[in-house]
């Protein structure tokens, strides 16, 4: 990734939580618990799965930075939603600590020097080692992606009702 493509990447990061928050506006707050299917993910569920995997993004981001080469951990995104009963979890706190992870990771990745995004850890979810370029090609699309998850769903639940 060129220096252009990754200054636009960190502001597309930048821009992940505002971008939710305007999805939400339109989603009466009703919906929000509401499963398209059972294996499916509630737009509550969603919430709060981002601000677990915005926790663990700014861990293994400062990781790339502070200790290159080591081994990051991964996660089964869907035991934790299970598990940790995401259902049961204030979404509104969940909201705050994705604001904050993703609001304070956004400013440190504008002060670093390009040759940090070469840096690389071994994450077990992937065959070659991942490098901070391919960490902000996953994050600055993770909540976008979310969104539309988040639209289908508030689609379904007006279908249903």
């Amino acid at each position: 990734m060129n220096r252009e493509e990754r200054k636009a990447k960190i502001e597309l990061y930048g821009q992940g939580f505002e971008m939710l928050m305007e999805a939400l506006i339109t989603i009466p707050r009703e919906a929000w618990k509401f499963k398209p299917a059972p294996n499916e993910w509630s737009i509550h569920e969603v919430i709060v799965h981002l601000a677990d995997s915005e926790t663990n993004s700014a861990l293994r981001a400062r990781l790339l930075v502070a200790e290159p080469g080591r081994p990051v951990m991964a996660y089964d995104q869907d035991k934790w939603a299970s598990a940790l009963n995401y259902h049961d979890q204030d979404v509104d706190d969940a909201l705050q600590m994705t604001k904050y992870a993703r609001l304070t990771t956004y400013k440190w990745l504008k002060t670093l020097p390009d040759e940090v995004f070469d840096n690389t850890v071994l994450h077990p979810e992937y065959e070659n080692p991942y490098s901070f370029d391919k960490w902000l090609e996953i994050y600055a699309g993770h909540i976008p992606g979310h969104i539309a998850q988040i639209e289908a769903n508030h689609e379904a639940w007006q279908f249903a009702a």
